[in-house]
Formats: structure tokens, sequence, C-alpha cells
């Protein structure tokens, strides 16, 4: 049955109003709170956020402070955006704000939070948490996939280098494309043992699946903002479908993967992948009668390596070369290193990586100024601290806007200007010890793949910069290269446009 607009605005302003009068009155003597921008009835400050909420944060942030307080509903959330502030947070008061809000979409996704991004923090997280740091993203295991990511590496620059031979016209290529090809193509054997040939998945539907699922995972739903009435609006607006329509192609495809590594007569690889590590691990466990993991759990981890694994370091690489594409002088010099460091040698490998300081330095700054996750995944308070000197209560949902402060000109000079040499002889990092540089977190919930993110990355761009140069199309000037970002609630912040450049042929690659 379909509802007019005006049809749907009375019924959620009448269902908004039943959820007023319903509520029940907070005991808390919500005293000293952070500073807060003016609210609406029922909505608080929902309409605020804006089509790119990081930005809109951002801009508020500028008037009522690094602490901010807003009503998301009946959501009570504090944002971050000083480094200060989120020291406080993610290290001073780590553990009283180191659990997940319980939101429909990753509960649903996440098999009632069996993973670890999104798992409450407790004994079970503590442990699935050991288990990847300890077996799936250690150094030793990341390492041991290095094969794969040159292998895959390869192919993209091939796949490039005969485009750019049949191209006489010097015809762009579309880079948004292959960088997403490349890191859904390593995921999908590291976690398989497969390559997409293999399997019922192509690259554009795989992408898609995870896109749709960045969607279900990256948004409110009405049944969380509005409590009693919310879950009406989801059922009218057809999220309870969409979302579950995800799960269950995710499910049937993990399953499928699943069965097909528990199948005696499978011909293992000679590299262990992650699912044959996880059943190992379920077997170890049923021999000494204990009962942790089971396929679910599996499951559940396999999500997470899909969302914070395909997207993130694409992305990544994308804004990378999207900014050294728009400034030529960086681009050149970047070539440069690596094609004096690298020789004749054909490609970059992972040896040559760590003399690549000029890379390094180019990575750091596309963190900053471009993190692929703007806002860190949401926490959640479980007990009464103070940050700034404002009262921070339990059950709070915590934002930390890591886009924000790469962007405050009290840390960094010409914030919006991409500067590399920033990073010359300057000891901030990004793994967390420093918090005006927080791409992967920081305390209890940082990234646990951070390492195998950056060896993607590194590896990837070394490779594109050592073996082609690159130009903008059709005599485009730099000045007006589309640099927007894509609107949406999702977890990542891609580039809106596609980044299509023209590849030259280098003579060593």
């Amino acid at each position: 049955m379909a509802i007019d607009a005006q049809t749907l605005l009375l019924i959620l302003f009448l269902l908004l109003t039943c959820s007023l009068m319903k509520r029940r009155t907070s005991k808390k003597q919500n005293k000293n709170l952070p500073p807060s921008p003016p609210k609406l009835p029922f909505i608080g400050n929902l309409h605020q956020l804006g089509s790119l909420p990081h930005q809109s944060l951002w801009q508020l942030s500028k008037t009522y402070g690094p602490v901010m307080h807003l009503q998301l509903g009946k959501m009570l959330t504090v944002v971050i955006s000083s480094p200060e502030a989120a020291k406080e947070v993610l290290k001073t008061y780590d553990l009283d704000s180191c659990s997940r809000p319980p939101l429909q979409g990753a509960r649903r996704l996440t098999y009632n939070y069996q993973d670890v991004a999104f798992s409450p923090y407790g004994e079970y997280w503590r442990e699935i948490r050991k288990i990847c740091v300890v077996e799936l993203f250690s150094v030793k295991r990341v390492q041991s996939y290095e094969s794969i990511r040159e292998e895959e590496i390869t192919n993209m620059i091939n796949s490039i280098s005969r485009h750019s031979l049949s191209s006489p016209n010097s015809s762009s290529v579309d880079l948004t494309e292959k960088l997403f090809a490349l890191t859904a193509s390593m995921i999908f054997r590291i976690a398989f043992g497969t390559s997409f040939a293999g399997s019922d998945f192509n690259h554009n539907k795989f992408n898609e699946l995870v896109h749709a699922a960045e969607a279900t995972m990256g948004s409110f739903s009405a049944a969380e903002i509005f409590p009693y009435v919310g879950w009406i609006v989801d059922w009218l607006s057809g999220l309870n479908r969409r979302r579950e329509k995800v799960f269950r192609e995710l499910d049937s495809f993990f399953q499928r993967v699943v069965d097909e590594h528990l199948n005696p007569g499978r011909t293992k690889p000679q590299q262990e992948d992650i699912i044959d590590v996880l059943l190992k691990i379920i077997k170890e466990q049923a021999r000494f009668g204990a009962a942790l993991l089971t396929e679910k759990n599996i499951k559940a981890v396999l999500l997470n390596m899909f969302l914070g694994g395909v997207d993130t370091s694409a992305i990544t690489m994308i804004w990378a070369m999207a900014e050294l594409a728009k400034n030529p002088t960086l681009m050149k010099k970047a070539q440069e290193e690596v094609r004096n460091i690298v020789g004749n040698k054909g490609k970059v490998t992972n040896s040559d990586i760590e003399k690549l300081h000029y890379l390094k330095m180019i990575i750091k700054e596309t963190f900053r100024l471009h993190p692929a996750g703007p806002l860190l995944l949401p926490r959640e308070s479980t007990s009464k601290f103070k940050v700034n000197g404002y009262e921070i209560y339990p059950k709070t949902l915590i934002q930390v806007n890591v886009w924000g402060i790469g962007r405050d000109p009290k840390i960094w000079s010409d914030p919006e200007e991409f500067i590399p040499e920033r990073f010359m002889d300057n000891s901030i990092d990004y793994k967390g010890q420093h918090f005006e540089l927080l791409p992967f977190g920081s305390g209890r919930r940082i990234c646990p793949g951070m390492y195998m993110g950056t060896t993607t990355v590194e590896l990837g761009l070394a490779n594109l910069l050592y073996s082609f140069d690159w130009e903008l199309p059709n005599g485009m000037k730099e000045e007006v290269l589309n640099m927007d970002e894509s609107a949406g609630l999702c977890l990542s912040l891609a580039k809106k446009t596609p980044l299509e450049l023209v590849p030259k042929k280098h003579l060593f690659a």
C-alpha cells in the first residue's frame, strides 16, 4: 500500500507524540553535561547531522566545543573533537567507555554480536579479540599472505598495462574500480583460500554486498532513536526488509564457504586461509571440552574482515592517488623515491617498503585528511566519568570525530592542504598513541587489522607510483578535480566520484 509524504509525516508526528508521552522520566541528575546546540521537540538534534555527519559535527564543535552533547531522539550522545578529549576517552577512561551501543543493524548482521568490532565489552569480547590479534592479524600471519598481496597487485598492474597499451588515445582508467577489485580479491583469497574465479561472486557483486552491509551497520534505526513506536517507521520505510535481505545473502555465502572447508574431500591450499585457522581453533577447543567458537562466530568475524578490509584500504589508496594527481610536484617526488629505491626490478616488493620514507608520509597525510572512517565506531560508556570537566553518564553513546581532529588548525598548520612534508622529523604516528591522528582508533578498541590494512596500502600505492606516470584525463586542470566526499551514514568515507586517471607505462615496470 502506497503512503504519500504528507500522510507519512502525520503518522510520524502522532507516533513521536505517543513516544514522548510514554517515555519514562530519567532518574539521572543530568547536571554539568557538555554544551549542546539547541534542540527541537521529539527529534532533538537529529536535523543537524546533515548528509555528511562528520562535517556537520565538526562545524557544530567550533561553536559548542570539543566535548559536545547531542540528543538524537532518545539517544544521549557525546561528540569528541579534540586530541586532548580523545585521550581522556580512549586512554584515561578507556575501560569506562570501551563497550558498544546495542544497535539493531549490528546485532542482526553479527549474529547477536558474535564478532569483535561490535561486540559489547566483556569476557566474550576479550576472548574473540585475543583470537583475532594472536591468530588472524599477527605480524607473522599477515606476512604469510605476502605472496597473495604481490600476486593480486601484479594482476592489477598488468590489467592497467594492457589498458594503457591498447589505448592509442591515452584513455583513462577507473582507479576506483581497480582498487576496490584489488582489495576485494586480496580479502577473498586470504579469508577463503580461493579467488573470485572459483565462486559465484564477481568483484562488483561482492562490493555491492559489502556496501549494503556497511549502510546497514552504519545507520541508526527509528526504533533506536524513538522507543515504543520507531519499529513502525522502520517497517514502513522498508529498513527491516533491506536489513534482512543483506543478512540472508551474507549468511548464505558465508555458510557455503564454511561448508566447503568442512568437506573431507576438499583439496587444501598450501597457505592456510582464515576459515582454516578458525576451524582448527574449534577442533582444538572441542578436544579440551571448551565451546567458545561456533560457525556463527566464524561468520561474524568474516563480516568484520570484509567491512574493515575491503573498503578502508581501497578508499585510502584512492584518496592518496587523487591528492597526488591534484599535486603533480608531490606525485613526481614520490615516484622518484620509489623508482630510485626499486631500480629496474620491475615491481615493488615488501622488502622495499621500509626504505620508502616519503611514501609513508603520504599515507600519514592521507589518514589525516581523508580517514576512511571519519567517525570511530561508536562507543558506549559503562560508568560515570568526566571529560574536560563535563559529566559523561552510563549508557551514553560516544563518537570520536577523527576527521575533525585531523583538520583542527590548532594542531595542524594549513589543515585543508595536502602536505606530506608535515610529517618529516615528526614523531606523530597513526598506531593509537598520538591522539592527533587516529584512523584506527586507540585503546582496547583499536582496530586489530591495522597492520594488515597498512601493509596493503603501502604495497599497492608503491606499485602504482613505480609502474606508471599518471595524468588527468582530457587536459583537465588539477584545480577542477572533484574531491567531494560521498554523502551518507556508511561506516567509511569514499570519494564521491570515481577517480579517472590516464596511465603512462614507465620504463622500469
